[in-house]
């Protein structure tokens, strides 16, 4: 469970994302937001990774890890625009939980892609998400 620190961190740090991030877009375009927003992430992450990297780490990298690494990038950052559009328009309160039904499509993914099982606790635990974010962005 060594994970379970850093991952209760990543909520830390993405609940303060979402309440920032309004304030952000108040007055400019959320497209521009975004684009701000990862050029900061762009050169923290490279400085923390030139700080950790072993030699010769980037250069190791095979032709199919960068291909779904790039992917992924390509969906945070869709991801990232569509979020910042809805926060310019929606409540924090309503957009970040319907946000976090990414939880919910992960796991779907998982199961299809990668044979994954949930057992009926897991099952619920999801569909509790689920019934979560649509209570908190009903109006």
């Amino acid at each position: 469970m060594n994970w379970l620190p850093w991952a209760l961190l990543s909520a830390l740090f993405a609940g303060l994302t979402a309440v920032l991030a309004k304030v952000g877009v108040g007055r400019i375009d959320s497209n521009l937001a975004t684009a701000i927003r990862t050029a900061v992430i762009l050169v923290f992450t490279w400085v923390i990774a030139a700080w950790t990297m072993k030699e010769g780490a980037l250069a190791a990298i095979s032709r199919k890890t960068w291909l779904f690494l790039v992917l992924s990038a390509v969906a945070t950052g869709l991801s990232w625009l569509c979020y910042f559009r809805a926060l310019q328009l929606g409540e924090v309160s309503k957009v970040a939980p319907i946000d976090k039904l990414s939880v919910v499509i992960a796991i779907l993914i998982s199961i299809c892609c990668f044979g994954e099982r949930l057992n009926l606790r897991e099952s619920c635990g999801a569909g509790l998400i689920v019934l979560g974010a649509l209570l908190l962005a009903w109006k």
